[in-house]
């Protein structure tokens, strides 16, 4: 007997459906029978950019992951322009994301896991009480002792409709015609804001390359992170959380990380949190070599490549041990020269430091250089 579906949760349907029919029939209606101006399509871009990047830098980035610290005016910011994406409060909206990461893939307690399908993950799973969707915030005590996370929450329906309304009736009625502004900052811009977020919780677990883990879903997508501002880098966001980049490459398109490190320059964010490089080639070094050995257990090739997938596991082994040796050495040398008061013991100190930074940094070119190896290596293999 099939179990009974959860019930429907009225609110976000009756808000999904009526945004899109307005935008579907409304917004090409009214540019068909009056038209709209550069100015107006440019102020519902800007506005779009705004609330999108509230989510990215803020919900995401600061809030649900910690991965750096922003001023209160920053975080003032994030929270009236998150209210207007209307995808919950910062808090209720933290507390699944971190749940999905912490049971990601698993359909009983993954809020929207992307092994339920495609439409569950991307819009399904806000339209029913479904258990694994069920509000708990004992994950993020930490996000209650914010005071501008806890007035969001508390006055959370307030803002999400003056954030909706406000910008989009006032530039509307300064550039002249409020029905426009209307239709294109308020509903098209809205229903543009929703899906471009809702596609990472989908798309990004169906299509894209997985170079850094293939123990979930999530997969690093090119077109998904220009769309979502640079979200789309998940595989590298899923084993990296705590990274403020998710585009870890200087020309991968990521403007969330690139407003964090301005911010950073600006005063108005600190403590910027980034993966070591090493640990990334690792993470890469680490697949590549899985997949090497799957693709030898699958095809009856000749020993030489099992002697030789042995031997680069064997040296990035030893590579990955002399690093992590080099790094640890590295914090002592850190807290050693934070520590020495006396110029001739400071100078001492700084020394050593920068001899074991230059080693470091020698190490971590090899291990990049392994890496590049290894992806030759399997390609070749996978070709025989």
């Amino acid at each position: 007997m099939q179990s009974e579906k959860p019930p429907i949760m009225w609110l976000p349907v009756t808000v999904f459906l009526f945004t899109t029919i307005v935008t579907v029939i409304g917004v090409p209606w009214y540019g068909y029978a009056v038209g709209y101006s550069g100015a107006m399509w440019l102020a519902a871009i800007l506005v779009l950019g705004a609330n999108g990047m509230s989510i990215t830098a803020g919900y995401h980035r600061l809030w649900a992951h910690n991965s750096y610290r922003a001023h209160w005016s920053l975080r003032l910011l994030f929270a009236l322009f998150g209210a207007a994406a209307t995808q919950n409060s910062i808090l209720v909206w933290a507390s699944g994301h971190r749940r999905h990461h912490r049971h990601v893939d698993d359909n009983e307690r993954d809020p929207y896991s992307a092994k339920r399908g495609f439409f569950f993950s991307h819009i399904g799973w806000m339209l029913r009480a479904y258990p694994s969707g069920k509000v708990d915030f004992s994950n993020v005590k930490d996000l209650q002792r914010d005071p501008i996370v806890v007035w969001q929450h508390k006055h959370y329906v307030v803002l999400a409709i003056a954030m909706n309304f406000i910008p989009a009736l006032a530039l509307g009625w300064l550039l002249g015609d409020i029905v426009a502004g209307a239709l294109l900052i308020g509903f098209l811009r809205l229903v543009v804001s929703h899906h471009t977020t809702f596609f990472i919780n989908s798309l990004a677990h169906i299509w894209g390359r997985r170079p850094y883990t293939e123990a979930n879903t999530a997969r690093d997508n090119d077109v998904l992170a220009f769309f979502t501002y640079g979200e789309g880098y998940h595989n590298y966001h899923h084993l990296f959380q705590g990274d403020y980049r998710n585009g870890v490459k200087w020309w991968q398109y990521d403007p969330t990380k690139w407003l964090i490190f301005v911010a950073s320059k600006l005063g108005l964010a600190s403590k910027l949190k980034r993966t070591p490089a090493a640990k990334i080639n690792q993470a890469m070094i680490e697949t590549q070599l899985k997949r090497a050995e799957e693709t030898f257990k699958s095809k009856p090739l000749s020993l030489r490549f099992s002697d030789q997938i042995a031997l680069e596991s064997m040296r990035f082994q030893q590579q990955l041990q002399h690093w992590k040796e080099l790094r640890l050495s590295w914090v002592e040398a850190q807290k050693e020269l934070m520590e020495q008061r006396g110029e001739e013991l400071r100078s001492m100190a700084e020394t050593e430091l920068l001899v074991i930074s230059e080693k470091l940094a020698a190490l971590e070119f090899e291990i990049k250089q392994q890496r590049k190896r290894m992806i030759r290596f399997v390609n070749r293999l996978a070709a025989c």
